[in-house]
């Protein structure tokens, strides 16, 4: 099975385009998950309806979260953060999580790769500001 961190490493630079899911031309975080999960497994899981930027905000919904745990395989709080595993972030306290990276290097130096509004697929530290906002996390199968 190809390593999930060499996969999101050969989207860095891929411009941000909500929706989008096309390795150098745009995407966005959930594209980028999608994308790597294209070249693991040849399909997506599933169809994807179309979203819009706030997601399930107006009502609530952990659409994201859902999707996550119908299709990656959630890990406990208590097992260490790898390299490859797929965070799940609430963009703040009380809003429904809409952000998703894959982590990229642990220990000291803590890193993910994501799709960023305005900056594309960026491999960015994991601050203890981005850690906070950590609801999830999980493995593709």
């Amino acid at each position: 099975m190809v390593d999930v961190v060499h996969l999101a490493q050969a989207w860095i630079g891929t411009p941000y385009h909500h929706q989008a899911s096309v390795k150098g031309v745009a995407c966005d975080c959930l594209g980028l998950v999608r994308g790597i999960w294209r070249e693991r497994y040849g399909s997506e899981p599933e169809v994807l309806p179309p979203y819009t930027p706030d997601w399930g905000e107006g009502g609530g919904h952990e659409v994201l979260f859902s999707a996550a745990l119908r299709h990656l395989v959630p890990v406990a709080q208590v097992e260490p953060t790898r390299p490859g595993d797929v965070l799940l972030f609430r963009m703040r306290a009380g809003a429904i999580a809409k952000h998703l990276g894959v982590m990229s290097a642990v220990g000291e130096a803590p890193r993910f790769i994501h799709a960023y509004n305005a900056h594309g697929v960026i491999d960015s530290p994991l601050t203890m500001p981005w850690q906070n906002r950590i609801v999830a996390r999980f493995r593709f199968p």
